[in-house]
């Protein structure tokens, strides 16, 4: 009773206040009536940090850049068109030498993509093919797919991505959900082996999308924005499950390198990929779309980088723009605090902290890691010993 009397004596004493053109009290209590004044959106609340802190212009790439998670210009189109001439530009402005587009479907979509980007630019572009899944229940999909798979080899493919669909969302007649480790894919890792082309593929989401889209989860924004990228509750498979999945298909093809893409998926635990990657010597990773979350751990994310020095990529899941890139530059070569992230708050509402890599950290994670992945590329002699 006396704290509400105490309440009602400080907002009349602050009207009185007001009325005589004076400050009100100044207390140490909350409003009486602060929860109903907690009306803000959430879409609204675009908060100005107040923290003075360093910021380090990185105009430039310290060393030339192979960015190996792209689909800029590809055969789904999942980015707008950007005329190839100013992706260049945007390229040259930034020391990226080369983009690797990774959705470059197969026969005819996949020539167009060679005819626009990577003919016309030698050294600049690089195209992947996929797997044709419309297929699956042919009797004699594997064998086709090897062929489709040594036909885009042919053609200029460098590479095989499988996107998430696998595992997902890819279905055969009955319904069910083909399995990342399904045998009838395992002539198709073989194959990539054989030729010396590096198999990317992304399987699961972020773990946040296996959980309740609620007050709880922190990409509830992206997932709003977004609802068909939750997994949970409609009878998929766990996270754990499809990456269990996963890495058995990696322990089968040994000769096969695979690029776990996104940082393996789980860059929200670190644990768990260094797991991976200490088990399975044929993986490599990379980090396209996920400096959100390596940014706001910076001191185990760089721990990791150190560690796996020899087996990072650079990757962005980003159409090229020198903006978009100096963001990633100055979180791998600065020591700045608490900033943006690219595509802020797309995926959360948390800022990250540069790693400031070493030299010789940046130039295997920058270029000389990619370089080394494709120098492993021996396909024309493949299909010509193979009678192909």
């Amino acid at each position: 009773m006396l704290a509400v009397l105490a309440a009602i004596f400080v907002l009349a004493a602050g009207a009185v206040a007001q009325q005589q053109g004076q400050a009100p009290a100044i207390g140490y209590k909350s409003a009486p009536d602060a929860e109903q004044r907690k009306t803000l959106l959430l879409r609204d609340f675009h908060p100005q940090s107040m923290l003075h802190a360093r910021v380090t212009n990185v105009p430039r790439a310290k060393f030339f850049v192979i960015d190996v998670h792209n689909h800029i210009n590809d055969a789904l189109g999942i980015d707008e068109h950007v005329p190839p001439a100013q992706v260049i530009r945007e390229m040259d402005a930034a020391n990226v030498r080369t983009v690797v587009i990774l959705t470059g479907q197969w026969s005819d979509k996949l020539q167009r993509v060679l005819d626009e980007m990577v003919k016309p630019y030698p050294g600049r572009f690089m195209v992947f093919t996929q797997i044709d899944w419309s297929k699956i229940d042919n009797p004699d999909f594997s064998q086709q797919m090897v062929a489709q798979l040594d036909d885009a080899v042919r053609r200029g493919a460098r590479g095989l991505k499988v996107l998430k669909d696998l595992g997902l969302g890819v279905r055969d007649r009955s319904g069910k959900l083909i399995a990342v480790d399904d045998p009838r894919l395992d002539p198709i890792w073989e194959e990539c082996g054989r030729l010396g082309v590096p198999v990317a593929i992304h399987v699961t989401d972020p773990e946040a999308f296996f959980h309740p889209t609620d007050g709880n989860n922190e990409r509830y924004e992206e997932l709003t924005e977004h609802p068909d990228w939750s997994f949970y509750d409609h009878d998929f498979p766990s996270k754990e499950a499809i990456l269990a999945a996963r890495d058995r298909v990696f322990a089968r093809h040994p000769r096969t390198t695979f690029v776990a893409l996104h940082l393996a998926n789980w860059p929200e635990n670190l644990d768990a990929v260094s797991a991976m990657l200490d088990r399975l010597p044929n993986v490599m990773v990379e980090f396209g779309a996920r400096q959100a979350e390596l940014g706001r751990q910076p001191r185990r994310a760089r721990e990791f980088f150190l560690r796996y020095q020899d087996r990072i990529m650079f990757g962005t899941d980003s159409e090229p723009e020198a903006e978009m890139y100096r963001n990633y530059f100055r979180w791998l070569e600065t020591d700045d605090e608490y900033f943006d992230y690219a595509g802020y708050p797309g995926q959360g509402r948390w800022k990250i902290y540069g790693m400031k890599l070493p030299d010789e950290v940046l130039r295997k994670v920058y270029y000389a890691n990619a370089e080394r992945l494709f120098a492993r590329f021996h396909g024309a002699t493949a299909a010509r010993k193979a009678g192909r």
